[in-house]
């Protein structure tokens, strides 16, 4: 009867540790790159993002880091650090939906579902269309 009580309490401890609830991606998370570090954040009921550390915040010329190639001309002097990457995520009980992501690098923005690994780190899936098609990258939360 011990053994039996004990395996109990091991699996629900277990599965609670693993338990996922919707506040879980608030943080500072590094990319799969380790290029740079994005704050998740709650804004009223929605899931955003923004950089906050970059490995090179300095261009060529020793400048800040700006937004260069984004479509909207207006906006390629926004400079990288506080740049919002992630807007609009919701927690369905499962995974962060209905989110886009925006990748400085090419000035393009995707829709994007968010979920938790077992062992904490995010699955960030940009796609475009549906998500079968579309880039997964492992970000890890900063320690």
């Amino acid at each position: 009867m011990k053994k039996i009580t004990l395996l109990v309490l091991f699996v629900s401890l277990t599965i609670a540790g693993f338990a996922q609830t919707k506040d879980a991606i608030v943080g500072r998370w590094v990319n799969s790159s380790g290029e740079a570090h994005v704050d998740i954040y709650k804004k009223n009921d929605k899931f955003q993002g923004k950089i906050v550390w970059l490995k090179n915040p300095k261009d060529e010329r020793g400048a800040a880091k700006t937004d260069i190639h984004n479509p909207d001309e207006s906006l390629r002097t926004r400079p990288m650090l506080g740049l919002e990457i992630l807007k609009d995520f919701v927690y369905d009980g499962s995974k962060w939906t209905d989110g886009k992501i925006y990748d400085p690098k090419s000035g393009k923005t995707y829709s994007c579902n968010i979920s938790q690994k077992g062992n904490g780190d995010l699955n960030i899936r940009g796609y475009i269309g549906i998500s079968i098609i579309g880039r997964t990258e492992v970000w890890k939360k900063v320690k």
